[in-house]
């Protein structure tokens, strides 16, 4: 009996460390994940060119402040990234103990990133519930240009090549060839996106796509995984790099959270993306 309590006991204690580690410890300590990844058609001339990534932000959500978003941007900043991405989810609809942010106060936040080729951004499904035009006009005035269904060529010295923006899956909201439309056939092209769903609807010449939306399932346990992964493919697009028959997507598991403002084994992260060029053929 002494011993059943003992571990009952240490059952007990180990759950509540668990708890704290989950809700409170984890999802207030942001990691910097510095990644490279070989893409093909890539230009060398292109090779280290170094993306930040962020998406899912959700400030006003549990431990994700208009000030922790100030230490983002100055993190960011010191990471000296040649292009940022922000993959949407600017806003938060709804988690437990959040607080509604206003979006000209975050757009005000991230104005202050820096990156030489610039910052670039699509809308996420909880911006486009919150209302798209409000999202767009928060951001009016600032140097964060917005790429809904649309590209832009971006040149560093003899590095040249096309960033397009998709707009949001799940809204349905998405035109690809709108997208892709202006974009000469051989040239090399970024996608990003927030909703990795779309992905096997990008065309093959696209060499990287960018995308968020699944914070990672916020949850990662062991044995078992990833109990809840928003998206139809499960944890197959949960995190990290995809290549699949010579498709490359990178989603970056996202800073903060929603419905639960849990993150365990999934830690909240500034992605940095080191692209390099691979080899034509394996």
């Amino acid at each position: 009996m002494i011993i059943f309590r003992r571990i009952m006991m240490g059952l007990a204690v180990l759950s509540i460390a668990l708890g704290v580690w989950a809700f409170w410890i984890e999802p207030a300590s942001l990691v910097e994940n510095e990644v490279s990844i070989a893409i093909r058609p890539w230009p060398p001339s292109c090779d280290g060119l170094q993306v930040a990534v962020m998406a899912d932000l959700h400030v006003g959500s549990p431990h994700n402040s208009l000030s922790r978003l100030r230490e983002l941007v100055d993190e960011t900043n010191a990471l000296r990234p040649d292009l940022v991405l922000l993959a949407g989810d600017f806003v938060i609809q709804g988690v437990i103990g959040g607080e509604f942010a206003e979006p000209r106060d975050i757009a005000a936040e991230l104005d202050r990133l820096q990156a030489s080729l610039g910052v670039y951004a699509v809308m996420g499904n909880h911006d486009w519930w919150h209302g798209p035009q409000l999202i767009l006009d928060a951001f009016t005035g600032t140097h964060i240009e917005f790429l809904e269904d649309a590209s832009t060529q971006l040149t560093q010295g003899d590095c040249q090549f096309w960033l397009a923006g998709i707009s949001d899956y799940w809204e349905g909201a998405h035109d690809i060839a709108k997208a892709l439309g202006d974009i000469p056939a051989e040239a090399p092209v970024l996608a990003f996106t927030h909703n990795p769903d779309v992905f096997y609807d990008i065309p093959r010449h696209v060499s990287l796509t960018f995308a968020g939306h699944t914070h990672g399932g916020q949850v990662n346990l062991p044995l078992i995984g990833r109990p809840i992964v928003p998206s139809q493919y499960g944890e197959r697009f949960a995190i990290g790099p995809i290549d699949e028959d010579g498709r490359q997507m990178f989603v970056t598991p996202g800073v903060g959270t929603s419905i639960l403002p849990v993150r365990f084994r999934v830690p909240p992260e500034i992605s940095l993306v080191t692209l390099k060029s691979a080899p034509l053929y394996k």
